[in-house]
């Protein structure tokens, strides 16, 4: 059973069709949509301050998601896929973003819609990462355009976890 407590009197909540993983961990003012998923070991952590999050977000197994206390909440919009081992950490990730496996995004950072964090990037805090564009390194820095086939996966992705979490909640036939 996921490990899901109050802080200071705010539980946890999520919308309607979401997987939460067996031991995963969902503490404090944390408000998830429709059609997410928190796989293995992943822990969502609004304790110092709120993380909210759209519909149709996968957080993969291993992410933290945290925040800084008075300074710095989390958000994160509609179709966003996070990579297993990821850290996102008070930051403002929008729309059709996907960060991939092993990065760090960390305070302040603003990731716009349709972008790429490439697996193992570090985006320090107060970047802006330009919308359609892939970022990559340590530091990160906008490498290149986001192409027509990878626009098409950030679309797609979020669907799959979609239909990866019914494996676990529906009856198998």
């Amino acid at each position: 059973m996921p490990l899901i407590l109050p802080v200071k009197g705010k539980l946890p909540q999520w919308g309607n069709e979401c997987f939460i993983a067996e031991n995963s961990t969902i503490v404090g003012d944390v408000i998830m949509g429709n059609n997410c998923s928190v796989w293995f070991n992943a822990v969502v952590r609004g304790d110092v301050n709120y993380i909210k999050i759209g519909d149709n977000v996968n957080i993969q197994d291993g992410v933290v998601i945290h925040c800084t206390y008075l300074k710095a909440s989390t958000t994160i919009g509609n179709n966003v896929s996070i990579g297993h081992n990821a850290l996102v950490h008070g930051c403002i990730l929008k729309d059709n973003v996907l960060v991939g496996m092993g990065a760090i995004v960390m305070d302040n950072v603003v990731v716009e819609e349709f972008t790429i964090i490439a697996a193992g990037s570090v985006v320090l805090e107060n970047t802006i990462c330009e919308s359609g564009f892939i970022y990559a390194g340590s530091p990160a820095k906008k490498i290149k355009p986001v192409s027509e086939e990878q626009r098409e996966l950030l679309k797609r992705l979020p669907g799959n976890y979609i239909m990866y979490s019914k494996w676990f909640t529906e009856p198998s036939e």
